[in-house]
């Protein structure tokens, strides 16, 4: 056995300094303080992760899990999605079709009830994750940039959830995103019901009106159509989630560079 053992280690020693392994393990076998920390510093999941944690940041009175339970959300939610885009069709004339062909006959519809119970989770631990860094001080120097970073996360998320809300098509649907829309023409200088939007005029003309403003944007035209399904589909499906991934990783890398999670005060 001792023999069958040194093969086995001669081999993967062999292995090991092979130019092939070198180019995907750029250090050695955590073994010593100094590997560890180079295991965390050149891995592209691990360093986003501290080298060392305060014992007492970890417990779950203290955390609650929240932000760690938002980000595993995410995940399913980036899963579940990508499975339902292989059914769902943003057009008027199927996109409600097949919501009700996912919940009756597609095996996988299961997907469809876990992508909207998770989204409704993952909106509720944005917010408990917000209100415990906020009641522990956790947003206080050198986390204050941070701060500002989850606060975009957490209206990204709000986001998500409000673009979701028109792909079923029905009609609760589609009156709620006619009164959340409707909201926009109140934005200052884009909407053409808000402050500023008469002092923006091009040759003694307004150029914000309700065909132009922040509202016919979002629509792509005046009422919630097949425009307006489309642009909710994209930025769902694309633009948001792409802008989570992308501050969900600096987010991580600044609890790294800011010491880690922040003890209890």
């Amino acid at each position: 056995m001792a023999s069958k053992k040194g093969d086995i280690g001669r081999i993967f020693d062999y292995i090991s300094n092979t130019q092939a392994w070198k180019s995907i393990f750029r250090h050695g076998s955590p073994d010593t303080t100094r590997n560890r920390s180079l295991v965390m510093l050149m891995n592209v999941v691990l360093h986003l992760h501290p080298v060392r944690m305060r014992k007492s940041g970890l417990r779950i009175k203290y955390t609650w899990c929240m932000g760690g339970l938002t980000f595993f959300l995410f995940l399913v939610e980036t899963i579940t999605g990508l499975l339902l885009m292989f059914y769902y069709r943003p057009t008027p004339e199927y996109a409600y079709i097949d919501i009700q062909y996912l919940r009756s006959d597609v095996p996988l519809g299961v997907m469809r009830e876990i992508h909207r119970w998770g989204a409704h989770a993952m909106v509720i631990t944005v917010w408990l994750h917000m209100l415990r860094v906020f009641m522990t001080g956790a947003y206080k120097p050198p986390r204050e940039f941070n701060w500002g970073v989850g606060v975009i996360l957490l209206v990204l998320t709000l986001l998500l959830s409000f673009s979701g809300y028109l792909l079923p098509f029905d009609q609760l649907a589609m009156w709620a995103v006619t009164v959340g829309t409707n909201m926009a023409r109140a934005t200052p200088l884009l909407g053409h019901e808000g402050p500023g939007a008469a002092f923006i005029k091009v040759g003694g003309v307004n150029v914000i009106h309700a065909a132009t403003d922040a509202r016919a944007l979002l629509l792509g035209g005046r009422i919630v159509g097949a425009s307006a399904l489309l642009r909710f589909y994209v930025l769902h499906c694309i633009g948001f989630p792409l802008a989570v991934a992308f501050l969900i990783a600096v987010h991580f890398w600044r609890v790294r560079k800011d010491g880690g999670i922040s003890g209890p005060l």
